[in-house]
């Protein structure tokens, strides 16, 4: 492995750390507050109609506790099946894992949209402040497109280098963007809030 991608893998989450149904269904409203919070800071808007959340720890828990609410899972069969699919949405200590989503009001532009923007979520980047643009790795477990359209929802991991990291928490910029052809070129600077949040990541 190359040694600027050797990092320490952060902890992912495990069965002790989730709550019962009865304790979370006390807690739900205070966490479903502090996560409208979040993800309205880790949300990046390119355009109109595309937006990255950035996943995180805190924000999969509550995906998992919320599943296994709706489901009422507390087998603990059920309850790993859950913590297999969403911890590897969980940012590793190296990378920005991100849900993509391609959104539009109308059905019948969404279905045109997605037959124009194939491999869209191949040609999503970031690109820290003085370091070289780096492509986000999508849908790592399973093929979302086809060759006639792309889907709504991807899951794309931005991996850094070391350099990288190093530049972001000595205060660098990151731009995130898209220059995918029929989804012309669109970059946003990340606001301090945002990029702060991010930061915690890499931790």
């Amino acid at each position: 492995m190359n040694e600027e991608m050797k990092e320490t893998k952060m902890p992912k989450i495990k069965r002790e750390q989730l709550m019962s149904l009865e304790a979370y269904h006390k807690a739900r409203p205070q966490m479903r507050e502090q996560v409208i919070k979040m993800r309205k800071i880790r949300t990046v808007s390119l355009g109109e109609h595309l937006n990255l959340i950035f996943e995180n720890e805190f924000l999969m828990q509550y995906q998992i506790q919320e599943m296994l609410r709706v489901e009422k899972t507390f087998t603990d069969e059920g309850i790993h099946d859950e913590l297999d699919a969403y911890n590897p949405l969980i940012p590793d200590g190296s990378n920005f894992k991100a849900t993509m989503m391609l959104e539009y009001p109308n059905e019948a532009d969404r279905k045109i949209a997605l037959g124009k923007m194939v491999g869209i979520e191949h040609k999503m980047f970031i690109e820290v402040e003085g370091q070289t643009r780096v492509y986000g790795i999508a849908d790592e477990d399973l093929e979302r497109s086809t060759a006639d359209k792309t889907s709504a929802v991807h899951f794309i991991r931005f991996e850094l280098t070391s350099d990288m990291k190093r530049a972001l928490q000595a205060g660098a910029q990151m731009m995130v963007g898209c220059e995918h052809p029929e989804y012309p070129m669109h970059v946003e600077v990340l606001e301090p809030e945002t990029l702060a949040s991010l930061l915690t990541d890499l931790s």
